[in-house]
């Protein structure tokens, strides 16, 4: 019969396809070309970014900031600093995805690239399955460098193929770099949390993430600029024409890459509304008056080491971890702690730390996903497994609403998308600001490589606070315990007064069995 016909071969294409990406198992890296060390140009004095830095800044020591919490403001910073960069612009992601986000940032790249402009982009392989020919058309371009951190062989259309073609070297492919820098012309960085994509510049009409990001001028971009180095010339940075093939016709590399960038909705020009959320007006006029508007302080840049992706144990990579600089801050508190962590599994050690700050009377508050916030719902279930003995050590604990994120104006998600946390953020004492890609979790600390900063600015820790609040406060469910002083409750306000639930809120009945059964099967250390 025809119908068995088809699904006889459609059977055999499939065995073939499987016996070929099994038989690419035995795939390995290419060997690691020697090259050159290639350091960050150093500023030219006459470029208008780097004359702009330095006329606004009140001391050579100090570091400027401006906290970005909205996501079309902090998009639109990166476009601006790309369109005006003279000299170099240095790009490192864990994600930069083929969606019009990421063609819009790969576009103006392009287009900085041929006006002169030495482009180095570095990005994590973890992501880019299918996602080759525009890494490698820009790669295509004059003037441009695209490199690939902890690369996966073959196999490269799927992320399960990768993954199956590469089964054997699971525990490197494990470990991901996890940073996001951009600097522009040595003088003027965006870090934070958000990566490129749609949801992460509220662009998306389902999901977007509340995240956070921080535009810096000043000393501590010498910092970054050494520590982007370090990945960039690291024996764990490949780059993309070694692992993907160098382009036979160059030029049709090129054309391909014009078409996948210059076709479509990326070639919109980015609305922005008057005022972010904070009251500053977009970062373009305060470039075109030579003069930013910035709060000021001191600051310091930390990031784990490249090759904690090789580390043969967790312990090794336990003594690369950017992780234990955070806590060992978060530890010496004196008065109050405000956490902000969309992926947080603190630990038996963690619950002990923050218990021995309230044993000090140091105030924690702790905000972080509920389940039906969590884009990862497992890791909820190594965070929700604690929350009994952080509520007992006097932890006020807040958890993110997706659907009232929808209702809160100030967050201006698009349409009826929900919201969901993605900010990793700390202030401590009221005057020092931790931000950057670093998660309370197992995964942060033993396993992804991270990037962060500290700030010693109060002005710039009362605004970080003011920006959770606006989610803990108007978005977000409180914890406390059941009269039964076991069992929890989750406590929201609203109109008609407080409302208090007694179960997770929020759930589909998916989630609910999903985390039931896959939860006891997955290791908290891969969290």
């Amino acid at each position: 019969m025809p119908g068995s016909a088809l699904i006889v071969s459609r059977l055999r294409g499939s065995v073939a396809v499987l016996v070929a990406v099994l038989l690419s198992a035995c795939g390995a890296l290419p060997t690691q070309a020697d090259r050159p060390f290639s350091p960050a140009q150093q500023p030219s004095v006459d470029r208008p970014l780097v004359r702009i830095a330095q006329d606004s800044s009140p001391a050579p020591a100090l570091t400027g900031f401006r906290l970005m919490p909205d996501g079309l403001y902090s998009l639109d910073a990166r476009i601006q600093l790309i369109r005006r960069a003279s000299d170099s612009l240095d790009v490192q992601y864990y994600l930069i995805q083929d969606d019009r986000t990421g063609r819009l940032l790969m576009r103006n790249l392009r287009d900085a690239a041929l006006r002169g402009v030495r482009v180095r982009l570095l990005v994590d392989d973890l992501f880019t399955a299918g996602s080759d020919p525009m890494f490698s058309g820009l790669a295509a371009f004059p003037n441009v460098e695209v490199r690939l951190f902890n690369p996966f062989c073959c196999a490269r259309e799927s992320a399960a193929g990768k993954y199956i073609a590469s089964i054997l070297d699971f525990r490197r492919l494990n470990r991901r770099m996890h940073n996001k820098l951009f600097i522009a012309d040595g003088v003027v960085a965006v870090m934070g949390g958000r990566n490129i994509a749609d949801e992460y510049f509220t662009r998306s009409a389902t999901n977007n993430f509340i995240d956070m990001d921080v535009f810096v001028v000043g000393s501590v971009v010498r910092q970054l600029a050494s520590i982007f180095d370090a990945y960039w010339n690291s024996p764990q940075a490949y780059p993309v024409e070694t692992i993907v093939g160098e382009s036979v016709d160059r030029d049709a590399a090129r054309r391909g890459f014009d078409h996948l960038v210059d076709d479509g909705e990326q070639m919109r020009s980015l609305v922005l509304p008057p005022f972010d959320i904070l009251g500053y007006g977009p970062i373009s006029d305060d470039l075109d008056s030579g003069r930013l508007e910035l709060v000021w302080g001191t600051a310091v840049a930390f990031a784990d080491q490249p090759g904690k992706v090789m580390a043969t144990s967790a312990e090794m990579a336990r003594s690369m971890s950017a992780q234990m600089n955070v806590m060992d801050r978060v530890k010496a508190a004196e008065s109050d702690v405000v956490i902000s962590s969309p992926y947080f599994v603190p630990g038996s050690m963690g619950v002990q730390d923050f218990g021995d700050l309230r044993k000090r009377n140091v105030k924690v508050t702790i905000f972080t996903n509920s389940l039906a916030a969590n884009d990862v719902p497992l890791v909820h279930t190594g965070y929700a497994r604690y929350r009994v003995a952080l509520l007992r050590t006097g932890v006020g604990l807040y958890e993110l609403s997706p659907t009232r994120t929808r209702h809160n104006k100030r967050l201006m998600l698009p349409g009826a998308s929900l919201g969901r946390l993605h900010a990793k953020t700390a202030v401590i004492d009221q005057s020092t600001v931790y931000i950057g890609s670093v998660n309370l979790d197992p995964r942060s600390e033993s396993t992804n490589t991270e990037l962060g900063l500290f700030a010693r600015c109060p002005e710039l820790a009362k605004e970080v606070i003011r920006v959770i609040n606006i989610s803990q406060l108007q978005s977000s469910y409180r914890l406390r315990f059941a009269p039964d002083g076991q069992s929890l409750e989750w406590l929201v306000g609203d109109e008609q007064g407080e409302v208090v639930l007694s179960e997770e809120p929020e759930l589909t009945l998916f989630i609910r069995l999903q985390n039931m059964l896959l939860a006891p099967f997955v290791p908290e250390q891969l969290l």
